[in-house]
């Protein structure tokens, strides 16, 4: 009897579905990406790690996107997406149920496309694209992330635009509000982005400005609950930078170009991001990150690319301290949707850093290694990763 039930609700929710898809068409995708990871000095013992690492190509995710023609080149669109992690189960950015991309919007042929919801900033959609983190990931990003090179910061309440492609240029804006009654000026992200290619070679520039309000902010007296903006997540998730989460705000400029030729691929990319302190922070001087990054790709065969990368980071301002971050790719393709791929990086830093203690204060210490955004505290001037992991779409 359970048998012809769940027949019969079978047929009925495939029936449902086809009749959807007479007026619209929905899509259903995703990314599993996990692997097995060696970390040197993994924490502020000194002690290695080994065990398992997700999303180090891809961040794992599911999601949904449609569209409506709706005549004369209108259509309506619309996009979930759902990130996770597959080693344990649970939801990723926060806990959010769509917590990477949430939005509706109307695309037409000849003025662009209107999105509203949670959002990609325009960085992501057009500058990282030309940088070796499109092929490589984590492994060859930024050391905390503090450019967004890896797409840590995502964009809630937002108005997006973006434009058509004019004879290989294009570009896009975005503005999330702060949905704070009262405090004009506070909470607020905006930013755009432009972007042009032209055969093999391509490139692009952006800015992107994310305000922290002072509500749940108190003097450096006092306790503080650093990053609270509603409209765009922090940027601090490394002991990099997580010393400067009570920012008034973060300022982060970004180009990148690429060009292609024969089987090789090669970038280049450069960011200027500034964290700015008020009364309300708990660091007093601003800081500032010059991020340097280079890389080729090597497509050996059509199946296997090897890719090398370097990044220079620079911190100036409230501390100083470089971090020199050389890092190496391989990838396997099985198949159109599978890949087996292999990266390591290597790290060294010097000079000085901000950090928060236990007891809820802070002090300057010398800089310890953390490579890209992975997390990990090596407690060390040097930290080595080595990943051996598989991706498969869907």
């Amino acid at each position: 009897m359970k048998r012809i039930a769940l027949t019969s609700l079978s047929l009925a929710l495939l029936g449902a579905a086809g009749a959807a898809q007479a007026q619209t068409s929905v899509t259903l995708y995703g990314v599993i990406d996990t692997g097995l990871a060696y970390v040197s000095h993994a924490n502020a013992n000194g002690d290695h790690l080994f065990g398992m690492v997700n999303g180090t190509l891809s961040g794992p995710r599911w999601g949904l996107k449609g569209q409506e023609d709706l005549g004369g080149g209108l259509k309506a669109i619309f996009q979930l997406e759902s990130g996770f992690d597959p080693g344990t189960g649970r939801l990723n950015q926060g806990g959010r149920e769509f917590g990477r991309q949430a939005f509706v919007g109307l695309s037409g042929n000849q003025w662009g496309t209107v999105t509203l919801g949670r959002q990609y900033d325009p960085s992501v959609d057009m500058v990282q694209g030309l940088t070796g983190d499109n092929y490589w990931g984590a492994a060859f990003a930024t050391p905390g992330d503090v450019d967004n090179y890896d797409n840590s910061l995502r964009v809630s309440n937002a108005v997006k635009y973006v434009s058509p492609v004019f004879s290989g240029f294009q570009f896009e804006g975005i503005y999330g509000f702060s949905n704070l009654a009262g405090t004009t000026g506070q909470g607020q992200t905006w930013g755009g982005a432009a972007t042009y290619g032209n055969g093999p070679f391509s490139i692009a520039a952006s800015y992107l400005y994310a305000n922290n309000p002072s509500a749940g902010r108190v003097p450096v007296t006092g306790a503080n609950t650093g990053w609270n903006s509603p409209s765009s997540d922090s940027l601090f998730n490394t002991i990099i930078n997580n010393g400067y989460s009570t920012a008034h705000a973060v300022g982060i400029a970004r180009g990148a170009g690429q060009y292609v030729f024969g089987p090789f691929t090669v970038g280049a990319s450069y960011s200027f991001a500034q964290y700015k302190p008020d009364g309300l922070s708990s660091f007093q001087t601003q800081e500032k990150f010059n991020v340097g990054n280079g890389y080729v790709n090597f497509q050996l065969t059509p199946a296997t690319l090897l890719g090398l990368g370097y990044t220079y980071t620079h911190a100036s301002g409230d501390t100083s301290a470089n971090y020199h971050q050389v890092s190496l790719g391989a990838d396997y393709s099985l198949s159109k949707r599978t890949d087996v791929y292999a990266v390591g990086a290597y790290q060294h830093a010097s000079g000085s850093q901000r950090v928060n203690n236990s007891d809820g204060t802070q002090s300057t210490v010398n800089a310890t290694a953390s490579i890209s955004d992975f997390g990990f505290d090596s407690g060390r001037s040097h930290q080595e990763l080595v990943l051996i992991g598989l991706r498969h779409k869907f």
